[in-house]
């Protein structure tokens, strides 16, 4: 019976002894051996970005069996799938679907990420030595997934199919004439969506009354009552603009003292080719590996604790491969400072003997936060204020850097110099940290407005 699932390899591509964790495609006749190949030759790739690719995989693959003899040609098949895709597959009228599926439409942005992963996928698998000895098979005689993937690779290869899904119809047909043919429908445009921020007139109310800890020893002090480590992450996020996934990946020697203004320099380094804070080790890759038997947090899977993401922002150092955190406005580098030495004093927690770690922020039994704690964490800070925790609000962890960079544009930057801060990698990316809502642009047009009549008053005077 023909099936697929997701599951979890060891894989191994040499006799070192060195392997690694990697999302499988299995199907009833094992696992996809191809894939597994083509997600470890992405080794720079995020766990994120491997998981989407596994599930485009599945998906292609639950169509084939559920359409195996349907088609005779390959690109038939490929066009049916599209439309799927996009389209869906229930009968509107009837609500029926005899193949099983049961597809709902997709969004826009969701089949042409499937498609986008998909191409990526059969273009490398096109180009293996390997794939050219397998090409000729009918695909209609194919007994496993691993030679009907290189027969839509061929396919690809030869005519460009899902790639024509990616490219501007008009534009795309002066390059191959045959795009036409298999193409999904124009998506309507948009100036993008408007993310929401954390409401700056709650900021202060989080981290006072938010960011509290329960205790019953009724002789407890004041710090007792206090999270500390809350406070800091999230003064970290909200006026360092830093993603919550880099805040874990720092050590306790990257938040250095200014002793001269008395404030904190927070540098993090690329979790895997950032100096090493001992200079006997060339990279903090081989700094977890040697000093303490860990990997940088980017090489775990998502569904263990240690994950930690990286969304290789700019770096300032060639050699060194860190940014520096810069605090809007600057005087919050001095209250970090002081909520993180409070924390280090008063409730971390160090690692038990024999799993030290260097990372900066533990949980209560002296292990690295995990990025999943500490959004539970979170969501109770805002919940405890009488704010609800959800992404559409503003009130998630990443709703804190789009306050960043729209304060930043507040102030006046330059996108040059939001685009520093922010540290992206091209000047327009933070375009959609400094979007107007429809209430702020009314605003604006008020003052717009206003400051007009006091213009006319004056020369009128």
């Amino acid at each position: 019976m023909a099936y697929v699932a997701k599951v979890k390899v060891r894989y191994r591509n040499d006799d070192t002894g060195r392997e690694i964790q990697l999302p499988g495609v299995l199907t009833e006749g094992g696992v996809l051996i191809s894939h597994l190949r083509y997600l470890a030759s992405e080794p720079t790739k995020s766990a994120s970005w491997r998981e989407r690719s596994v599930f485009a995989v599945r998906v292609l693959i639950q169509y084939l069996n559920a359409n195996a003899g349907r088609f005779e040609e390959t690109r038939e098949l490929l066009a049916g799938f599209a439309q799927a895709i996009e389209f869906g597959t229930i009968n509107t009228e009837t609500l029926n679907d005899p193949s099983g599926l049961y597809w709902v439409p997709r969004k826009p942005d969701d089949f042409r990420t499937l498609l986008y992963h998909l191409t990526k996928y059969t273009d490398w698998l096109a180009g293996r030595p390997e794939y050219h000895t397998k090409r000729a098979n009918p695909f209609r005689k194919a007994s496993s997934a691993e030679e009907r993937m290189n027969w839509c690779a061929y396919y690809n290869k030869e005519a460009g199919v899902f790639l024509s899904h990616l490219s501007d119809p008009e534009e795309a047909v002066k390059r191959n004439e045959l795009v036409r043919d298999i193409r999904t429908s124009r998506t309507p445009k948009s100036s993008g969506r408007v993310t929401k921020r954390f409401p700056e007139n709650e900021i202060h109310n989080l981290l006072v009354n938010g960011w509290v800890r329960r205790n019953e020893d009724p002789n407890a002090g004041k710090h007792a009552f206090i999270d500390y480590k809350g406070r800091a992450l999230t003064l970290l996020m909200h006026y360092g603009g830093i993603r919550k996934s880099e805040a874990f990946q720092l050590y306790l020697q990257d938040i250095i003292v200014d002793r001269k203004r008395g404030e904190a320099v927070v540098r993090i380094y690329h979790p895997s080719f950032g100096a090493s804070p001992d200079e006997r080790y060339g990279s903090r890759r081989e700094f977890l590996a040697r000093r303490y038997r860990l990997k940088p947090r980017t090489d775990y899977p998502r569904s263990e604790a240690l994950h930690a993401g990286w969304k290789a922002p700019l770096l300032k150092d060639s050699t060194q491969r860190y940014f520096q955190v810069q605090f809007s406005p600057v005087s919050m580098a001095k209250e970090f400072l002081h909520t993180f030495e409070h924390y280090l004093a008063h409730q971390r927690v160090d690692a038990p003997v024999g799993m030290e770690h260097p990372y900066a922020f533990t949980n209560s039994k002296g292990e690295p936060e995990t990025l999943k704690n500490f959004t539970r964490q979170h969501k109770n800070a805002v919940n405890r204020i009488g704010l609800e925790h959800e992404k559409h609000l503003g009130t998630t962890e990443h709703g804190h850097r789009h306050a960043y960079g729209f304060r930043l544009h507040a102030y006046g930057l330059s996108q040059l110099e939001i685009q520093k801060a922010m540290h992206h990698k091209h000047p327009d990316s933070c375009l959609v940290y400094i979007n107007q809502t429809d209430e702020e642009l009314r605003a604006s047009f008020e003052h717009a407005k206003n400051a007009s009549k006091r213009i006319t008053v004056t020369q009128r005077e």
